[in-house]
């Protein structure tokens, strides 16, 4: 197998058209299917036939269509960390779901790079549920953001930090001084980051559980962006205990219920169960155990709503 073929059948995959793979590759629609005829002739399956809702893969078209992102992506990285050899510089990709990236993400992996003059670190935000994938196509090499309810056996997963969710509302919002009972929260307007449209999470988990109607919930591209609108007082928010609690001091800020209520989640780290990681990830996983990397998360210097970006924007420490 050659990675030609492999990218011309990833391609198909994605795309689920043997023209649009042709077409985004930049060749003949014969050229993407000689690659692919080639492949089932080495491994003596058919990988897909046509069907009248596109194409039907067999088993080993599957398996073929996992491991060739793998494979892909590790050809991609080696030539990374070659050129990064020849200066001397190692290169981790850190996958972390919104709410970590932009509260949490930029004190840890300010402390962490401080202990490795060799090292960048590449953290790009992604929802939650897309992290084992990545971990899986080898596009980062660890994740942190919240545990699944389902656990893929391939992916190994540990607890690092507890935290607290906590509604809040600006001093003159009418919920401020009076009873937050589900009925009267499912009546406000909600102004939420981008960790309410995904499925896992504490954010969607309190969403679901106060029955939240999604004609009540406004995203904003960031957290922080969605906080601002709320001491205007717009509306109402989910917010990390750490992070509002200077609000919260000084009145900018009133946590809705009188403090009554929260939700308690956790951030996991998140690495491939082989032994396929570099080494800069056991590194970072066991950094996280330290009493320096929580105060850095919590501590941290945090990220504005100007300097965060959605998940497509990657940030590089040095």
């Amino acid at each position: 197998m050659t990675p030609t073929q492999l990218r011309a059948f990833a391609a198909v995959v994605r795309l689920g058209s043997v023209r649009r793979a042709a077409a985004e590759l930049g060749v003949s629609e014969a050229a993407v299917s000689l690659h692919v005829g080639q492949l089932r002739k080495e491994l003596s399956d058919e990988l897909f036939t046509r069907a009248n809702s596109g194409l039907a893969f067999t088993p080993g078209g599957l398996r073929l269509a996992r491991r060739a992102a793998e494979m892909l992506s590790l050809q991609e990285r080696t030539v990374v960390e070659v050129s990064q050899a020849g200066h001397g510089r190692r290169l981790l990709r850190v996958g972390a779901s919104s709410l970590f990236a932009e509260h949490a993400a930029p004190g840890l992996i300010e402390a962490f790079t401080a202990r490795a003059a060799d090292l960048d670190v590449e953290l790009a935000a992604h929802s939650p549920e897309q992290l084992p994938g990545l971990l899986h196509t080898r596009t980062v090499d660890v994740a942190l953001g919240p545990r699944p309810a389902v656990v893929d056996a391939g992916v190994v997963y540990r607890p690092f930090l507890n935290y607290q969710m906590v509604p809040v509302a600006a001093a003159e919002h009418p919920l401020a001084a009076g009873q937050a009972d589900p009925a009267r929260l499912r009546e406000q307007t909600w102004l939420l980051g981008p960790s309410a449209a995904s499925e896992v999470g504490t954010v969607a988990d309190v969403l679901r559980q106060l029955g939240i109607p999604e004609g009540r919930q406004r995203i904003f591209q960031s957290h922080a962006a969605a906080l601002e609108e709320v001491k205007r007082g717009h509306g109402v928010t989910l917010a990390l205990a750490f992070t509002v609690r200077p609000d919260l001091s000084r009145g900018t800020l009133v946590s809705v219920g009188g403090g009554a209520l929260c939700w308690n989640g956790a951030w996991h780290t998140a690495v491939l169960a082989d032994s396929g990681a570099p080494a800069a990830a056991s590194e970072l996983v066991r950094f996280l155990s330290t009493p320096r990397a929580t105060q850095a998360m919590v501590r941290g210097p945090g990220v504005h709503a100007g300097r965060f970006r959605p998940a497509v924007h990657v940030t590089l420490w040095s």
